[in-house]
């Protein structure tokens, strides 16, 4: 039975919480038998139940509990929502709700979780929400099954003053050429522009593989994709194969960007600094996404693409995580919360108070993120790529971001640093 994967995982780990703990939240009769647990049959006692939302994001806690306020006074229906992360791993936390029978009727997973949950997940396929966004998790097994409730986007951050002080369009940022042309202007105007590098890039491997291993090694997977193109993502999967004229024009485009960093921030930095530097205006560029916090610096900012090839046009955008339903809980009264999520009074707390990015292409409100308003523009022009880094071989991150370190350092050239990475790829993928 499809049941047994997630089972089989549950009773092999390691359970880093007591079935005490597990069973003491609020709706513990929300167990495999409880209402709604025919998994989708449709009345209106079920649509108006009482379900309980379990969210990994500790920092939106306040605006959530808004949210859920705000539906019940519009519906007369309840919502708890219940809240874990920092320190608690969501994953465990899902498990040992699972072995006690007290799943939540929506709760969060990422992409690269969907075999953990094969055949315990609603598919959502028509659902109202469907139709007003291009970034739901599709499984090709389980249909539609996470809704996203915020897009996050990486690709290079720029100072937009920094620029027009040098005179530079970043819409002319189209190729390597371009790209090499400006960071010498830049380069030679640093006195006069008070920066101290053009490029924020750091490949420390200790604590910031996840920034090169994941989200930098994301652009040879998506950069200039459609959003539904897999391509790359699928020959990485099948073995950890690579596209050789890509990886190679991938490489000089890190080579450049190493040149013109920060030699101080490049091996043995740290996000504070990176993230701080940028913030004050010491760098034009910054390789990091829309989830920096830069709400105390004086200028706009915008995201420029990875044009290592000419021609390149997107950024990669799309949900870091989604809202599940589980397919034995009251399923009616979830897909009722999810579609209400997307109605304008829902989107205004979710997007004004929680600062969320709407993945709603009608959406009218605008978060606080300073990138909001250019990945809003990438959106809206259909210039945004899938973020299929997460379905990679997890654990892959500490391989690459190691090779991204070696290579920043000198010690690895374009066409070792290319041997180096398929060499790595092709062994981790082969255990």
């Amino acid at each position: 039975m499809r049941k047994g994967k997630l089972l089989a995982l549950v009773l092999a780990g390691a359970m880093s919480l007591s079935l005490a703990a597990c069973g003491g939240s609020d709706g513990g009769d929300q167990n495999s038998g409880g209402s709604g647990g025919n998994g989708g049959s449709s009345s209106a006692a079920d649509s108006a139940a009482e379900i309980r939302l379990l969210n990994g994001k500790p920092e939106i806690d306040d605006q959530l509990q808004k949210l859920a306020a705000k539906y019940k006074e519009e519906t007369g229906n309840t919502v708890n929502v219940e809240t874990i992360g920092g320190d608690t791993s969501a994953s465990d936390i899902l498990k040992g709700y699972y072995q006690a029978e007290n799943m939540p009727d929506i709760f969060v997973i990422e992409a690269n979780q969907v075999s953990t949950w094969d055949g315990l997940l609603v598919d959502m396929t028509g659902e109202d929400w469907t139709k007003e966004t291009e970034y739901e998790l599709v499984d090709t097994n389980m249909g539609t099954i996470g809704c996203p409730y915020t897009i996050e986007a990486t690709a290079l951050g720029y100072n937009a003053t920094i620029l027009e002080k040098a005179g530079i369009d970043p819409k002319t940022l189209t190729g390597p050429d371009a790209y090499k042309t400006a960071f010498e202007i830049l380069d030679s105007k640093k006195e006069e522009l008070g920066i101290d590098a053009v490029v924020g890039y750091c490949a420390e491997v200790a604590n910031l593989q996840w920034s090169s291993g994941t989200h930098i090694f994301a652009q040879y997977l998506d950069a200039g994709l459609a959003q539904n193109d897999t391509k790359y993502i699928d020959l990485l999967n099948d073995g950890g194969k690579y596209d050789d004229a890509r990886l190679k024009n991938f490489a000089k485009f890190m080579e450049l960007l190493a040149q013109y960093s920060d030699p101080d921030l490049l091996i043995d930095g740290t996000y504070d600094n990176q993230v701080g530097r940028f913030a004050h205006g010491k760098y034009a560029f910054i390789t990091q996404g829309s989830w920096v916090d830069l709400s105390e610096s004086d200028f706009k900012v915008g995201f420029a693409p990875y044009a290592f090839e000419n021609g390149i046009d997107t950024i990669i955008a799309g949900a870091p995580s989604y809202w599940a339903v589980y397919k034995d809980g009251k399923v009616d009264a979830a897909k009722a919360f999810l579609n209400w999520c997307y109605t304008d009074s829902a989107e205004q707390i979710l997007v004004e108070d929680a600062g969320l990015i709407s993945p709603d292409k009608d959406c009218k409100y605008t978060a606080a993120n300073k990138y909001a308003d250019s990945i809003k523009e990438y959106m809206d022009a259909g210039k945004t790529s899938g973020w299929h880094t997460m379905l990679k071989k997890d654990g892959l991150q500490n391989q690459t971001g190691q090779v991204f370190a070696d290579f920043a350092k000198g010690t690895l050239d374009v066409d070792s640093f290319c041997s180096t990475l398929k060499q790595v790829t092709e062994s981790f993928y082969a255990q």
